[in-house]
């Protein structure tokens, strides 16, 4: 689809002009009613890229379905889906293509509620600008600064905000330059956006294509003319060569090429390349494509490279130039957007998808999540639907990469659930200096200045050969009805009557008093957890031994409760009875009540719960009897000659 404006020539001339175009890939976001598609139906229309007969068509359709009284609605040239159509919104992705005599175009329209954010992340994961959507009468809102966000973290640098339906306001300059200036405030806190603010409306075409005779304080150019000479950033053509391998081409004996998209860089025709991860070197002989041979080839071209040397090359492999600086670990730091709605579970092991690659990983730890509309870091334990936070990842096998500032494509990945194969999550690798503090109370520090942590007159020896023990912390874990807190009960007279000093911590008694305020998310049974701990710490300072009954559903959570008491003087023992017997032993309802949806996070239920590997003892209630279990444990204090 080609516009207007271009004067006669033959076919192969046309076509070798519109080759020769560049491409500008944008995406356009804002809120659900400040006029995206009908500014880009708009932006089509005026443009001449509409033929005649798709404009007799939207002029039936806009009597049927529009919102615009008499006028065509252009908007429905992008809501192709009908359920968008009788909604009125924009559910999925819409792409478009057009050209105009200097530039070729793909439009992403991409949703505007904010459930629909994660569709707004696909839409911006390539786009090389971003035209941000604002409705002039109600100015910059809480989603339009969390897509000001997600386009800065998506590496987009070229932002224009379009601000929309000034007609309603009688094209009010001051009205203009207040949201102008309230977006570059917000900004300016975001790392290297540029940003160009126009005054249009979408409805009338005002500013669009056309120029306003209505804001004459208005100097700049019209949304088309911007698109038509903003510099498109090259960066990845200019970067080094990563081509990921995808397929290896052997379609006979006399034939073996690698296939695959160039991420970034360069290749020619002689260049000396390394194959990663075995560092074998060789030369490029050919580079192959379904129009003919290339003597060079860049950035998103898809070709075949054949190579002067034999050299075994798989699928997942990376050519790159033989001093590239790409980077090799197994742990890397990212930012995750999470696109499910089922919350991030630290320690749950998710394929992560990299490149041609896929591997296993864990999410370790969350340093913190971001607050997008104030841009502050706050502490997290998990992350929900379209959150975002920093994180550590742990990899089953390592891979290349580069940081996703230096480079979009090696620099980033998508999470998927092993299970439901549901894209969980994009990430974007980060570069981090020093070391990072793992967000939730876990690692915070005392706000106190200059604490000084108060030691006692008696010595820990004194008090062990006091007491007859060495002071130790037991964490029972297991499903609701598991019989944790019987069993911690039955521990404690036993250990009294043989004269020791025992504390027991219960999950539902520390609810009542000092975790009364929390409640059941996964970073609130986090933070109950680490305040069980810190008095655990605290009881075996004292030289006591602490029996702690808990639920515990995250293994995460139970190893930073080990790190915090001392792994020296901690043990882990899991019940592992069934969920369905712990229903059946239930006589508080609460499993019922879970079922009904009246207790949230109920592990078992509506909560994942991560079965332990590394338990010091694990034994099934369901045949053996309260004593039975305590006499086992206390057998593994005896082993352990932690009691004399």
């Amino acid at each position: 689809m080609l516009a207007t404006n271009e004067s006669p020539r033959s076919i192969e001339s046309l076509i070798s002009s519109h080759n020769a175009k560049d491409l500008l890939k944008f995406i356009t976001c804002g809120n659900v009613d400040d006029g995206k598609s009908t500014l880009i139906g708009r932006l089509l229309l005026d443009a001449g890229a509409i033929y005649d007969d798709q404009i007799e068509a939207l002029k039936s359709e806009s009597t049927k379905h529009g919102t615009t009284g008499a006028e065509i609605d252009t908007a429905l040239l992008l809501d192709g889906l009908e359920d968008e159509r009788q909604q009125g919104i924009t559910i999925d992705v819409a792409y478009r293509y057009f050209s105009t005599e200097y530039r070729k175009f793909i439009i992403a329209d991409t949703p505007g509620h904010e459930q629909f954010t994660r569709n707004m992340a696909t839409g911006a994961s390539t786009a090389d600008l971003a035209v941000i959507l604002v409705d002039a009468t109600k100015g910059i809102t809480t989603q339009t600064k969390r897509h000001a966000f997600i386009v800065s973290l998506l590496g987009i640098k070229q932002v224009v905000l379009a601000v929309n339906k000034m007609d309603l306001l009688d094209f009010d300059q001051i009205t203009f330059e207040r949201i102008r200036d309230e977006f570059k405030q917000f900004t300016e806190e975001l790392p290297a956006i540029e940003t160009v603010a126009i005054p249009l409306s979408a409805l009338k075409g005002s500013n669009v294509v056309q120029p306003s005779e209505q804001t004459p304080w208005y100097s700049g150019l019209t949304l088309l003319g911007h698109l038509n000479s903003v510099t498109i950033d090259s960066s990845a053509e200019k970067s080094e060569l990563r081509f990921p391998v995808q397929w290896v081409n052997r379609p006979s004996a006399d034939f073996r090429g690698f296939s695959g998209t160039i991420a970034s860089g360069t290749v020619r025709v002689g260049d000396e390349v390394m194959v990663l991860p075995s560092k074998k070197r060789s030369r490029v002989k050919s580079i192959v494509t379904m129009d003919g041979d290339l003597t060079e080839a860049v950035a998103s071209d898809s070709i075949t490279v054949t190579l002067e040397d034999e050299i075994d090359i798989t699928r997942g492999d990376m050519l790159v130039p033989p001093d590239a600086s790409v980077n090799s670990s197994q742990h890397i730091t990212a930012k995750l957007v999470w696109m499910s709605s089922q919350a991030l579970v630290p320690g749950k092991s998710y394929w992560l998808k990299h490149a041609s690659q896929r591997n296993s990983c864990e999410v370790q730890s969350i340093h913190y999540e971001i607050n997008v509309n104030t841009l502050q870091r706050k502490s997290a334990s998990s992350l929900a639907l379209n959150e975002i936070g920093l994180c550590e990842l742990k990899l089953h096998h390592a891979i290349f990469h580069d940081s996703y500032r230096s480079n979009r494509e090696t620099g980033s990945f998508i999470l998927v659930d092993r299970v439901t194969h549901e894209t969980v999550a994009a990430g974007m690798i980060e570069e981090i200096s020093g070391k990072l503090e793992t967000a939730g109370h876990w690692g915070e520090q005392s706000s106190t200045i200059a604490p000084r942590l108060a030691r006692g007159l008696v010595s820990a020896e004194s008090r062990q050969e006091k007491y007859g023990h060495k002071p130790f912390t037991v964490l029972i874990t297991g499903f609701s009805g598991s019989g944790k807190t019987s069993v911690a009960m039955e521990l404690e007279r036993r250990l009294f009557e043989d004269g020791r000093h025992c504390l027991v911590l219960d999950g539902q008694t520390l609810r009542l008093g000092i975790s009364r305020d929390l409640g059941f998310s996964a970073e609130e049974r986090s933070e109950n957890l680490r305040r069980a701990a810190e008095i655990a710490k605290l009881t075996n300072d004292s030289g006591q031994i602490c029996i702690a009954a808990f639920v515990a559903p995250s293994d995460w959570v139970r190893q930073k409760a080990r790190d915090l008491v001392g792994a020296d003087r901690f043990l882990h023992v899991h019940l592992a009875t069934s969920v369905e017997v712990c229903r059946e032993r239930d006589i508080t309802g609460q499993y019922q009540a879970a079922d009904d949806g009246r207790i949230a996070s109920f592990p078992g239920v509506t909560f994942d719960y991560e079965q332990p590997q590394d338990a010091d003892l694990v034994v099934d209630t369901e045949d053996l009897s309260v004593a039975e279990i305590a006499t086992q444990v206390l057998a593994l204090f005896l082993q352990r000659s932690w009691l004399s």
